[in-house]
C-alpha cells in the first residue's frame, strides 16, 4: 500500500501557473493586435475587420506557443519537474517492488511483420535486461505480459503474423508470456481493438502500455511508468514523449533532429501549465485499465463523416473521459530529459521512440486524417463534465489545422490590399511601412525564439548527443530554413484538407507507410506541382504591385514555388545519408550515442535473419476475465464514478 503523500500526486500553484500563463498569452496577444489595429486604422472599416481578426487568431497561436517554450526553457534549464517543481533525481533508483500486472498491448492492422515484431522484441529484451539488473527479472513473467491485437483482414498477411509471433513466442518462453488475437472485423478501427481486448481480458491486469507498431520503448521506461503508477494510486494514465528515430531520408533526419531538439523543453512548458489534466497521443503510454474501462468507452457522434460517425482521433477523447471521471493525466518529461550532463547514466536507459513518415507526402497524408479527427473535437466543446483543460486540447488540436487556413486567409487579404492599393487611382492613406516592418519583425522573431532556446538549452546541457556545439549549431540553422521552406506547403495541403472535410469528403484510415520511401518526380508533380504554380503567379503579382511587399513575403511564395523539388529531394536517403555521414551535420542522440534498445531493434529487423517459426504452433491466449467497458455520454447526467473509492478498493 503506497503512502499517503505519495497517494495523490501534489502539484503546487497549479491555478497561479495556469492564471500566469494566461495572463501572459493574452496579454502579448493584446499588444500585437493593438499594434495591428494602427497599421490598418486608416483601411475601409471591413478591411480592418478581416485583417484585425485573422492576424488575432494567428498572432494569439503564436504567442501561446512562445510563452509554452518560455517555461519549458526555464524547467529545463533548472532541471526541474514540471509538475512537482523539485529538482529532477540525480539518479534513477527504479523500481523498488512489482505488486502489479501489466500487459504491453500493441493493436496492429496491415502492418509489415518483421519491422513490427522486431521492434516488439527490442522492447521486450530491454525490459527483461533492465528487470535483471534490479534483481526481478524471474518474477517478471507473473507481472508483465504482452499481446498482438490484429486487426489484420488479409489472411495470408495474418498467417505471416501469426508465424512470427509464434517464433517470439518460443525466442521468450519461460522469460515473459506473448500472446495473439486476431479480430475477424476491424469495428472501431484501434479504439475498438483496445476496447475488445479491455472487455475480454482488461480485468486481469492493473495496468495497460499501449504500443503502436513502430513503438520502441525500454525497460528503465517501462518500469519507471509502472512504479509511478504503483505509487500514485490516483493516476489514469501517464503519457511519454515518444522520439522519431529510424529515418534515413533527407526529410526524416530534419524532422528527428527538430523532435530530440525541440521535444523535451517544449513538453516540460506542457506539462507546467497542463498539470494533472495532459492529454493522450494513443501510444507509448501507460493507463490504468479499470479507470480506463469504466470511463473511456467511446460513443459513435450522430451524423455521416466526415464530422459523424465513430472518434477517428480518439486519444484526446479517452484522456477527456479519463479526466471528467475523476482520474488524473499527466505528461511524463523523464525520457525527454534523459540526455544532460546532469543526468549521464540515464541517456541509454530512459527511451521512448516511435517511427514517422519517411517524406513530406506521406507526412502530410497523416496529417490528413489526424485533421479529420481533430476537427471532429469541435462537436465536443460542450460536452457535458469536460475539464476547461480538457476542452482546450480539443480546441487546440483542431486550430493546430485551422491556422493554417487562418494564415493562408491573412497572406490572401493582405496581397489583394496590396494590389488594390497599387491600381487604386483614388487617393489613399499607405499601411505605416515602419510600423508593419517592426510588427513583421516581432512575429518571426516569436517564431524562431522556442528554436534559439531549445539550442542554447542543447549547447548548455548535452551538445554531445549532437556532434558537438558547431555541428549542432549548423543542423539548427539548417533546420530553421528547412522549417521556414515547408511551413507554406503544410499552409497549403491543411487548406486544401480542410475545404474537403467541409464540402463532406471523408477518408478511410488505412495503415502508413512506416518504411523509407523515396519519391519520384511524377508524384512530387502529381500532388505539389498546383503549389509550384500558384505560388509563382502570387509571386509574380507581387513584385508587379509592390516589390517591398515581394520582399517581405518571400519565405511564403518561395517555398510553395520550390515545392516539387523540395518534396522530392527530401525524400532521398542519398541525400540524407550525405547530409549525416559525409557531412557530419544534423545528427541526434539516437544517431551518435546510439542507445542499446536501438542498436537491439537494428540487429533484429532483419529480413535475411532467418529464424524458423514451425518448431512450434501458436500458443493460445489465455483465459478470458471478461469485464463491461460502457459507451460514454457526451451529455448529462455524467456517468461519474468516485475516484478515490474505485482507487481504494482497488488497493485494499
Amino acid at each position: 500500500m503506497p503512502e499517503n503523500r505519495e497517494a495523490v500526486l501534489s502539484i503546487p500553484w497549479l491555478k497561479c501557473r495556469r492564471a500566469l500563463f494566461a495572463i501572459l498569452v493574452v496579454s502579448t496577444s493584446l499588444a500585437g493586435c493593438a499594434a495591428m489595429a494602427q497599421v490598418v486604422t486608416h483601411l475601409p472599416m471591413g478591411w480592418q475587420i478581416a485583417m484585425l481578426t485573422l492576424f488575432a487568431l494567428t498572432f494569439s497561436w503564436i504567442a501561446l506557443a512562445f510563452w509554452g517554450a518560455v517555461c519549458g526553457f526555464v524547467l529545463c534549464a533548472l532541471r526541474l519537474d514540471p509538475l512537482s517543481l523539485r529538482r529532477f533525481p540525480s539518479s534513477s533508483s527504479g523500481v523498488k517492488q512489482l505488486t502489479s500486472r501489466t500487459a504491453l498491448v500493441m493493436p496492429i492492422y496491415a502492418e509489415p511483420p518483421i519491422p513490427t515484431i522486431a521492434g516488439l522484441e527490442a522492447t521486450c529484451r530491454s525490459l527483461l535486461q533492465q528487470a535483471n539488473r534490479l534483481g526481478s527479472a524471474a518474477v517478471m513473467r507473473d507481472h508483465v505480459e504482452v499481446f498482438i491485437l490484429s486487426d489484420t483482414q488479409d489472411r495470408t498477411l495474418a498467417q505471416e503474423e501469426a508465424n512470427h509471433v509464434a517464433a517470439l513466442q518460443q525466442r521468450l518462453a519461460g522469460q515473459l508470456d506473448v500472446h495473439y488475437r486476431r479480430r475477424p472485423n476491424n469495428h472501431g478501427r484501434k479504439a475498438g481493438n483496445i476496447a475488445e481486448f479491455c472487455r475480454r481480458w482488461g480485468r486481469r491486469y492493473d495496468y495497460l502500455v499501449v504500443l503502436d507498431a513502430d513503438s520502441l520503448m525500454s525497460g528503465a521506461t517501462l518500469l519507471h511508468l509502472i512504479d509511478r503508477m504503483q505509487r500514485q494510486p490516483r493516476v489514469g494514465l501517464i503519457q511519454t514523449i515518444p522520439i522519431p528515430v529510424g529515418q534515413r531520408t533527407l526529410f526524416g533526419r530534419f524532422s528527428q533532429l527538430a523532435s530530440a531538439l525541440y521535444s523535451p523543453m517544449l513538453a516540460a512548458g506542457q506539462s507546467f501549465w497542463q498539470g494533472d489534466a495532459a492529454n493522450y497521443w494513443g501510444h507509448n503510454a501507460i493507463v490504468r485499465t479499470r479507470a480506463f474501462m469504466a470511463h473511456a468507452g467511446l460513443p459513435t457522434l450522430s451524423g455521416k463523416p466526415p464530422l459523424g460517425g465513430e472518434l477517428l482521433s480518439h486519444d484526446f477523447v479517452e484522456a477527456a473521459l479519463l479526466k471528467r471521471g475523476g482520474w488524473q493525466v499527466l505528461l511524463d518529461t523523464m525520457a525527454t530529459t534523459a540526455v544532460s550532463r546532469h543526468a549521464p547514466h540515464m541517456s541509454a536507459s530512459h527511451n521512448s521512440f516511435e517511427a514517422m513518415p519517411s517524406n513530406l507526402l506521406d507526412f502530410a497524408k497523416r496529417d490528413r486524417r489526424w485533421l479529420q479527427g481533430n476537427l471532429q473535437h469541435l462537436r465536443l466543446l460542450t460536452g457535458a463534465g469536460f475539464h476547461p483543460i480538457s476542452r482546450l486540447h480539443f480546441f487546440f488540436g483542431a486550430f493546430a489545422y485551422l491556422s493554417s487556413l487562418v494564415w493562408l486567409g491573412l497572406l490572401l487579404c493582405t496581397s489583394i490590399l496590396v494590389g488594390y492599393q497599387a491600381v487604386d487611382t483614388q487617393p489613399h492613406y499607405p499601411l505605416p511601412e515602419a510600423l508593419s516592418l517592426g510588427l513583421l519583425f516581432i512575429t518571426l522573431s516569436m517564431l524562431v525564439a522556442p528554436k534559439v532556446m531549445g539550442l542554447i538549452l542543447t549547447c548548455w546541457q548535452c551538445p554531445q548527443g549532437f556532434g558537438g556545439r558547431f555541428r549542432l549549431t549548423l543542423s539548427t540553422l539548417l533546420e530553421m530554413l528547412f522549417a521556414a521552406l515547408i511551413a507554406p506547403l503544410m499552409m497549403a495541403w491543411h487548406s486544401l484538407f480542410i475545404m474537403n472535410v467541409l464540402i463532406g469528403r471523408a477518408i478511410d484510415w488505412q495503415t502508413q507507410h512506416r518504411g523509407e520511401r523515396s519519391l519520384s518526380w511524377k508524384e512530387c508533380w502529381q500532388h505539389a506541382g498546383w503549389m509550384s504554380l500558384c505560388g509563382a503567379a502570387w509571386a509574380g503579382m507581387l513584385v508587379l504591385f509592390s516589390p517591398s511587399a515581394f520582399g517581405w513575403l518571400t519565405p511564403a511564395w518561395l517555398g510553395l514555388i520550390a515545392a516539387v523539388p523540395i518534396v522530392k529531394y527530401t525524400s532521398s536517403a542519398t541525400w540524407g545519408d550525405a547530409m549525416s555521414d559525409r557531412v557530419g551535420l544534423l545528427g541526434t542522440p539516437s544517431s551518435v550515442l546510439r542507445p542499446p534498445l536501438l542498436a537491439d531493434f537494428s540487429a533484429l529487423n532483419q529480413p535475411s535473419n532467418e529464424r524458423s517459426f514451425y518448431i512450434t504452433g501458436l500458443k493460445p491466449p489465455p483465459s478470458e476475465l471478461p469485464g463491461d467497458m460502457p459507451c460514454q455520454s457526451f451529455r448529462g447526467p455524467l456517468p461519474y464514478a468516485n475516484a478515490s473509492a474505485s482507487t481504494a478498493k482497488e488497493h485494499n
